[in-house]
């Protein structure tokens, strides 16, 4: 799959797109094993916050749980053709709605590999038209295709947010 043009997508999404190298697909495959084992490999601060006001490692695997859900949503709808003008969402109130600190990060990190691997089913079975389709989510009009690649940068950048934030301060 080639990467989506500029144009398919909101200039604030090209920092996770950027981010994928190679086969999207391929790396939202490893995603979920290799994603999952770093995860699970820094139980000991999953509620640690690099700083005041900041996500948990917890909060910040939820927060990448609810975007996936979101983003796989959106990108079914406009798959389908479905013309609907999709919400917006508040990222930080999701976060603060949801108990993810009452969470084991073990539990988090196997939902987040069960899903992801449920979600290839419908990413794979993707052709080249239904790829090329676009809706509107939060005001903005997006291609199915760049949706695939979201899902994989915003993975990618938060798991450099960790090694950089939480895990070499």
């Amino acid at each position: 799959m080639n990467p989506p043009q500029i144009q398919e997508y909101p200039t604030w999404y090209k920092g996770y797109i950027d981010l994928v190298e190679g086969d999207v697909l391929v790396v939202l495959e490893k995603q979920a094993e290799e994603f999952t084992a770093f995860i699970n490999g820094i139980s000991d601060k999953a509620d640690y916050a690099y700083a005041p006001g900041k996500w948990t490692i917890k909060e910040l695997l939820g927060h990448i749980i609810d975007t996936e859900r979101i983003m796989i949503y959106r990108l079914l709808c406009f798959a389908r053709n479905d013309k609907s003008k999709l919400p917006g969402f508040d990222e930080n109130e999701y976060v603060s709605a949801a108990r993810f600190a009452e969470r084991n990060i073990q539990s988090l990190a196997e939902e987040f590999a069960w899903m992801r691997k449920a979600n290839l089913f419908l990413l794979n079975s993707l052709n080249e038209q239904e790829l090329d389709r676009t809706g509107i989510a939060n005001d903005n009009p997006i291609s199915v295709r760049a949706l695939v690649y979201i899902l994989a940068g915003h993975v990618i950048h938060h798991k450099n947010v960790i090694v950089e934030r939480y895990l070499n301060p």
